[in-house]
């Protein structure tokens, strides 16, 4: 059984660990220390109400999506696997 639903399980596990990685909102409610701030609260307050940083918030961005560049590299097999079994019968 689980031979079957491993492509599955890992193309859950990249869902949820991006959907982890780019939350913004959820963090930005529950944490008051900027020590504790995710990555998205912290590229996010390069921004103040008169100023956008544009040069660290490009530079921060881009360095944010290269883990989740190497996740996709090294489980595109088992991604592509459970999107393909998805739509086939039995």
């Amino acid at each position: 059984m689980l031979p079957l639903s491993k492509p599955a399980l890992i193309t859950i596990g990249i869902f949820t660990f991006l959907f982890a990685w780019n939350d913004l909102i959820g963090p930005l409610t529950y944490l008051r220390s900027t020590e504790n701030f995710t990555i998205a609260v912290g590229i996010a307050s390069f921004r103040s109400q008169t100023d956008i940083s544009w040069d660290l918030q490009l530079a921060a961005s881009s360095a944010v999506t290269l883990p989740v560049i190497a996740l996709f590299f090294l489980a595109q097999r088992y991604f592509i696997q459970g999107v393909v079994m998805t739509g086939l019968k039995g």
